[in-house]
């Protein structure tokens, strides 16, 4: 077993910005702090995921939170993970997207995709059937708008005719771009495309993604000298004693399971059969890494290695785990993980 982290391994952090058990305005004001921190240990990038009408997303316009985001830090990334854009005008979405790059100076990491609950889709009329050529639609002319200064389009779902692009991001032609995925097809249309990728699962089920990323990416004659991030994401609660992470972490898990079942209880939906129903599950399945920062280090390392991933993709914030909880994770992991990479 090698002592220390695969050179080239990044760190970042993932949000779903689900309720914490405090006011909003609170948990937003919480959250911007820990951004700030995170900022200041040289983490990568924050990435916000975007739901609707449930707990487990306080975050549904990702865009208008990033923007706060960006004003109260100077060096990290931030981008939705994704942008649900059956839910966007791709017109709109572009413009979004480049008024958020501009106003953080060109950090924007552009996730985007369809969404993984139909429901939440349908309380704004988008059917499940239309969802997958709407998303397909809207992201072609997202990139096509990026790379041009007038727009035109005709498909199934969208006719644009001629439109004038009066706004342009700060990185060309465009941001990074990124989606999540647990299959490796979509890992081949992502390294084909020249996205990066965020996996979750356990690192045996990411290594099948990773590797059909890498074959498909060394066949491509366009692939940069700059490695696509293979990210790997993983709920992280470390403490000073292996009682006292499991202590913070079981109550924490047990509200965030209660916030991402909402909208399948209320709907009489079957939850995923994967979702671990319980801590201890969780740790299982490789969802969670509670312990101390050596116990914490060590199953890390052991599950990038596995998986094939060179990017770390860290929540530290879920549950109503507290600032203070979330804060000591995170500088734990700047000294103790991010301080030993070769």
């Amino acid at each position: 077993m090698k002592n220390a982290f695969p050179r080239g391994l990044t760190f970042g952090i993932f949000d779903h910005l689900d309720e914490d058990g405090c006011e909003i305005a609170r948990q937003y004001a919480d959250r911007l702090s820990l951004a700030e921190a995170c900022d200041h240990l040289g983490f990568y990038a924050y990435h916000l995921a975007e739901h609707h009408c449930t707990p487990h997303g306080r975050g549904p316009s990702p865009n208008l939170f990033l923007a706060s985001v960006v004003q109260r830090t100077r060096h990290l990334r931030v981008g939705p993970m994704v942008m649900l854009l059956a839910l966007y005008h791709p017109l709109r979405a572009f413009e979004e997207i480049c008024m958020l790059d501009q106003l953080s100076g060109g950090r924007v990491e552009l996730g985007i995709g369809r969404g993984s609950l139909p429901v939440e889709l349908g309380y704004f009329g988008i059917a499940a059937e239309a969802a997958p050529g709407h998303y397909a639609e809207a992201s072609e002319i997202l990139i096509k708008a990026m790379k041009g200064d007038t727009l035109s389009y005709r498909g199934r779902h969208f006719e644009l005719n001629d439109v004038p692009l009066t706004l342009r991001s700060h990185q060309r032609p465009h941001p990074p771009t990124w989606i999540a995925t647990n299959r490796p097809e979509s890992a081949s249309w992502a390294a084909a495309s020249g996205a990066n990728i965020a996996c979750l699962g356990p690192a045996s089920s990411v290594r099948r993604i990773t590797d059909a990323f890498r074959a498909c990416r060394e066949r491509s004659a366009d692939a940069d000298e700059r490695g696509p991030f293979l990210g790997m994401l993983r709920m992280v609660v470390i403490a000073r004693s292996e009682t006292e992470a499991y202590a913070l972490a079981a109550p924490a898990y047990e509200r965030w399971l209660k916030s991402f079942r909402f909208l399948y209880d209320l709907n009489a939906l079957q939850t995923p059969p994967n979702l671990p129903l319980s801590l201890d599950a969780a740790i299982e399945s490789e969802l969670c890494v509670v312990g101390t920062a050596s116990s914490a280090r060590q199953a890390l390392l052991d599950q990038l290695e596995e998986a094939g991933a060179n990017y770390l993709l860290c929540q530290l914030a879920f549950g109503n785990l507290s600032l203070d909880a979330s804060l000591y994770t995170a500088r734990t992991i700047q000294s103790e993980i991010m301080a030993r990479v070769t």
